[in-house]
């Protein structure tokens, strides 16, 4: 028993975190006797990787797959371009909880851009990672949603001092549904200075319409396929987006 002991205080941060999800994800797993676990696998594509107002990519394939169980959640969510091999790669993992309307959750965000120059994803050195872990909390009302996101370690941005800007997002959505598509409206803003949005002070930076439509294939099978005009007033960029989504 000591000996095992010995072995996880001599492992370090990036195994204990990597053995936490994996002990998370066989305990709802053997749970599944007493109560449904769900899975999720699915993929997008996407004609531009536009992320909170940013730019990150062009065409590209953003895979899913996640487990969840009484309310919480695990799922891994990456992305690749296809049409240019220099846009971001990355791998995200998220750990989250929701009960009715409230939302909580910490992500894990890896993308081969940060301070590594070898963009290694078990680097977690807290100055030389390209990680970035981030927290999040929200209210869904059902004719709208507020969601609170702030970086709390990691390869953060910086603020006007030069120090850590716990850089953070806020962001309102609104559902509705017209002329025969599922839309949603969306109001993105950075609260205070940080470059890892690129802004100084208050800023809104993502103002979003997507619709979404699912287009049957057969009686069992059909694909959403989804368009969205997204702007930046901060940067003064906008996109049209375009994609479809796989999932069985």
């Amino acid at each position: 028993m000591h000996f095992i002991t010995d072995i996880y205080l001599n492992m370090d941060y990036k195994m204990k975190t990597w053995m936490a999800c994996l002990c998370m994800m066989a305990a709802m797993t053997s749970s599944a006797q007493d109560s449904k676990v769900e899975a999720t696998v699915s993929a997008d594509f996407v004609n531009q990787y536009i992320w909170r107002g940013q730019d990150l990519g062009h065409v590209s394939f953003q895979p899913t797959l996640g487990v969840e169980y009484k309310g919480f959640s695990l799922s891994a969510w990456g992305n690749v371009g296809i049409s240019d091999a220099q846009d971001t790669k990355e791998l995200d993992l998220t750990l989250a909880y929701t009960t009715g309307g409230f939302n909580i959750g910490v992500t894990d965000y890896w993308t081969d851009a940060g301070l590594d120059p070898c963009n290694r994803y078990f680097k977690y050195d807290a100055h030389g990672t390209n990680h970035v872990f981030e927290a999040n909390v929200g209210y869904d009302f059902g004719v709208a949603s507020v969601q609170w996101y702030t970086n709390f370690a990691g390869n953060d941005g910086a603020n006007n001092e030069g120090k850590r800007a716990y850089s953070s997002y806020l962001e309102l959505a609104a559902p509705f549904s017209l002329g025969g598509l599922d839309w949603t409206a969306t109001v993105g803003m950075v609260p205070y200075t940080t470059d890892y949005y690129d802004v100084n002070g208050f800023s809104v930076t993502n103002v979003s319409l997507q619709a979404t439509k699912d287009i049957a294939i057969t009686d069992k099978f059909s694909i959403p396929v989804f368009a969205a005009i997204n702007t930046n007033p901060r940067s003064q960029k906008a996109w049209l987006v375009f994609g479809f989504t796989l999932q069985p």
